[in-house]
């Protein structure tokens, strides 16, 4: 037997972790002078954060260090459990980087470390999207060794469509320059915001309005769903409940028997988008290569 594990960028609710024996590794928030646990939703007040959002409020998160990775890890290196860890995209933050370290460190302590780690280039509901997958094979019977090599033939075919309705957030996070966001602001233009091969966000185009974001991912995904014969989707919103019932009502009109898990962004991902980000993953053909 083997122990799934992530982190909190995953964006699936604990309840829902709790339910496909997947343990995570939370990450910190910092907003007003104070530190917060990103908990999916255990007891962090989602509602709360995504008010403060929608304030324009600043937060900054920070990433997983070496030290709270072996912390984590320790536990099932102790009790002989191998552990296979589905981590936040490296293009995004150097979490994975300090997972890869704490590892190297647990095996100068220890004879056996059987920890597999996995990059999943992805974010948010994407990464949740492989770790979903990846906790019912193993349900199914798959061992660590297949169900690895299934998420690392596959996590490229995981595509993110992406937009947000404010680019100030983008700014801060340096995505953007000051003057884009300024005039995006007045011309009323929206990103589209895929993730390439390297795992980094990418802005692939721009349009005017908030329902032509809206139908510019939603089309993305149904063309991706065709690639993939699939009909399952991921879907996260950041507040803005108005917009993702759009983004639903789009969906079910276009492709009638899908299937869609719908869950809010969480905070340490809407940290960075601002409130009212639409995600959208699915699988489908392959990713754009990296820029």
């Amino acid at each position: 037997m083997f122990q799934i594990m992530t982190d909190s960028c995953c964006d699936l609710p604990a309840a829902r972790l709790a339910e496909l024996d997947v343990a995570y590794i939370p990450m910190l928030i910092e907003l007003d002078g104070k530190e917060y646990i990103d908990d999916m939703g255990k007891e962090f007040d989602t509602e709360w954060f995504l008010g403060k959002l929608k304030e324009h409020a600043q937060p900054t998160t920070s990433q997983i260090n070496v030290g709270r990775y072996m912390e984590y890890f320790r536990p099932y290196v102790e009790a002989g459990t191998p552990v296979l860890y589905l981590g936040f995209s490296s293009g995004m933050s150097g979490s994975f980087q300090s997972a890869v370290q704490a590892v190297a460190l647990l095996k100068e302590e220890y004879k056996e470390v059987a920890i597999t780690l996995i990059d999943t280039r992805s974010a948010s509901l994407g990464e949740g999207f492989l770790v979903a997958e990846a906790a019912q094979q193993k349900a199914q019977g798959s061992s660590l060794l297949e169900v690895s090599q299934w998420v690392e033939e596959n996590k490229l075919r995981l595509d993110s469509w992406v937009t947000v309705d404010d680019l100030k957030q983008l700014e801060r996070g340096g995505r953007i320059s000051k003057t884009a966001a300024a005039i995006g602001g007045l011309l009323n233009v929206k990103p589209i915001i895929t993730v390439d091969t390297a795992g980094k966000l990418r802005s692939v185009d721009r349009v005017r309005g908030r329902n032509k974001a809206i139908q510019k991912i939603v089309d993305q995904t149904i063309a991706n769903l065709h690639e993939s014969k699939t009909n399952t989707v991921y879907f996260a919103n950041a507040g803005d409940a108005e917009a993702a019932e759009k983004v639903i009502k789009r969906l079910t009109e276009k492709v009638p028997d899908i299937i869609i898990h719908h869950y809010p962004l969480g905070p340490t991902i809407s940290s960075h988008t601002g409130y009212g980000c639409l995600a959208l993953f699915s699988f489908g053909k392959a990713r754009l290569e990296q820029a």
